[in-house]
């Protein structure tokens, strides 16, 4: 089956056009997502959920509650405590109490954790840099300016 040339006509009513943006932007998404869990799956033994989690710890070394870690990854807690149960036990996190607050805790990566963690994201950034390799600088520069627009007028509404 051969592909056609996908044509528009110049008169299309402008809530198409936006329409099929959206769903070009979720189909990129969508290949580059599934294809980054792949590799985590099959090269590291891991999973994005797992990884997210552990990017945002990275990114907070004095730690984070539950609740923040969920607000940030825009999951519920309970995903969170699964993945951070996991994490816990495999000595790549840990809890420590919140002085002044019985039932919180704080969730760091110990160091084991932050190594792991570097070794995935080293990773990572490989694999989107072969995902993203067919386009240039050029193409990148564009995209990020057009995509930096579209969020703020997002986060206006």
């Amino acid at each position: 089956m051969m592909n056609r040339p996908e044509t528009t006509p110049q008169d299309e009513p402008l809530s198409k056009k936006r329409l099929r943006l959206w769903l070009k932007l979720l189909k990129a998404s969508n290949l580059i997502e599934d294809e980054v869990r792949r590799r985590l799956r099959h090269r590291c033994t891991s999973t994005l959920p797992r990884f997210d989690v552990m990017s945002v710890l990275d990114r907070a070394p004095q730690g984070m509650k539950m609740n923040e870690i969920s607000k940030l990854l825009r999951v519920s807690s309970g995903n969170i405590t699964g993945i951070v149960d996991k994490l816990t036990e495999e000595g790549l996190a840990l809890r420590v109490a919140v002085p002044g607050d019985r039932r919180a805790n704080l969730v760091r990566l110990t160091a084991k954790g932050q190594a792991a963690f570097a070794e995935q994201a080293a990773s990572h950034e490989t694999w989107i840099d072969e995902i993203l390799g067919g386009l240039s600088a050029d193409d990148i520069d564009g995209m990020i300016r057009r995509l930096d627009h579209l969020t703020n007028s997002l986060e206006e509404q």
